[in-house]
């Protein structure tokens, strides 16, 4: 349609022909326009029944909820790794439903970063999310290194996107690790992640990734690229919930190694109970968890992944990517001349699921797009990010929302607001 205008009949008659259309009342959202589900996805009612399954589990087994529960909890985390699986391309037994982002990086740098020789250092970007680089900088500090010099930094040339080439021109025999985003936060841009994969490889580096902004939005196949370990957390694309038990994958071929970081449910769960202070470790990415399971964090990924084996990750690409694709001709279409600019890429399979734009009243746009019941995103210091999810958002909440958005850059409502983030952005 970029040719043509979009009108509101077309964008019905997508609706119309949606297979996924159904998936949107499985989902609370009424009054509003949630553009907003690459920070944290909706309530399902399907997650809010296997939450209640396993409240329902304490109250009636207590204890033995561990074991007799309907979704027995010393389990649990197994089974939310092989059901995440197949959205990786990963073995069931590569992927573990545990820790968060930041945990797991810990974990994993533990493991795999061991600097001796001339290879000591670590490779990254410089517009990764921070905390992901806050976990890199203790490693290396942890080892005894200084971080000015063994953390080396691809720069953006545009300060939103990056250039694989760039990326491996970084890489030599000094690099003992390397860490990137699947999807860059800010710009959705979508890295090529087989392309690093086999670049680094030649050079005997390490690989991962941080899988936040793609896990849920598109496919991977990381067993066949051969990535070595990555990370995610689940409450965006996943919709587990706010805080939400992450997840981590080591590739098989690294598995039924002692983990860097040893704890209670790193042990072979036969052998968990024998209480030896001599750690048998899981021969699954199972070693690779610290504590207890928290139970009531993790059982909404269940209803959530049911959600997803039934929709099929293939289909949810697809329907993300139509929906960015309208977002952004409508943007070009009804926006032209207001100062907003597309930043994201614009070819499908170099896109994640969410469209940057920039301008510089982004802050106060994004206010005054909440004063009428449209939740986006703002990024410092001048990105508003949205998202339309393939589960709960239909052709037609995309074009009401850009209308709306004209409304207000054309009226100049967003000058009723101070162009600066509140605390959280």
């Amino acid at each position: 349609m970029a040719n043509s205008l979009i009108t509101r009949d077309y964008v019905k008659i997508l609706d119309q022909e949606d297979p996924l259309q159904n998936f949107k009342d499985e989902f609370y959202q009424e009054g509003f326009y949630y553009m907003d589900g690459n920070s944290l996805g909706l309530l399902s009612r399907r997650s809010e029944n296997t939450l209640a399954s396993s409240l329902q589990d304490w109250k009636q087994h207590a204890i033995e909820g561990w074991t007799e529960g309907n979704e027995p909890w010393f389990y649990m985390s197994e089974k939310i790794g092989a059901m995440t699986a197949p959205l990786i391309g990963a073995k069931p037994e590569e992927v573990i439903n545990t820790g968060s982002i930041t945990s797991n990086l810990h974990q994993l740098f533990a493991t795999f970063y061991k600097p001796e020789g001339k290879r000591t250092k670590v490779l990254a970007d410089t517009l990764n999310f921070p905390s992901d680089i806050y976990a890199i900088k203790s490693q290396i500090h942890w080892h005894g290194l200084d971080p000015n010099d063994h953390l080396i930094q691809v720069h953006s040339e545009d300060g939103y996107t990056l250039d694989e080439d760039k990326i491996i021109e970084k890489m030599n025999e000094d690099i003992a690790i390397l860490l990137l985003p699947s999807v860059l936060y800010r710009s959705g841009q979508l890295l090529d992640m087989e392309k690093i994969t086999k670049a680094a490889h030649h050079y005997g580096i390490i690989v991962g990734f941080d899988l936040a902004h793609s896990i849920g939005a598109l496919p991977h196949r990381l067993s066949e690229w051969g990535v070595d370990f990555a990370v995610w957390c689940t409450y965006k694309y996943l919709n587990s919930g706010p805080g939400g038990v992450g997840g981590l994958y080591v590739n098989e071929r690294h598995l039924g190694n002692s983990p860097g970081l040893a704890g209670w449910f790193s042990s072979d769960k036969n052998k968990q109970f024998d209480m030896s202070h001599d750690l048998t470790p899981a021969e699954s990415a199972g070693a690779f968890q610290l504590g207890t399971p928290h139970i009531l964090s993790s059982a909404p990924l269940i209803g959530s992944l049911e959600l997803f084996s039934e929709a099929g990750i293939e289909n949810v690409r697809e329907k993300s990517l139509r929906l960015t694709r309208l977002l952004m001709d409508l943007i070009q279409q009804e926006l032209s001349g207001y100062g907003f600019k597309i930043a994201n890429p614009s070819k499908d399979d170099r896109r994640g699921g969410h469209v940057c734009l920039i301008h510089e009243e982004a802050a106060s746009i994004c206010k005054a797009l909440k004063q009428e019941a449209v939740i986006p995103d703002f990024r410092s210091p001048n990105v508003i990010r949205l998202a339309p999810i393939a589960f709960y958002t239909s052709y037609e909440d995309v074009y009401e929302v850009v209308l709306l958005l004209k409304d207000i850059v054309k009226n100049e409502k967003q000058k009723q607001f101070k162009n600066e983030r509140d605390i959280i952005a």
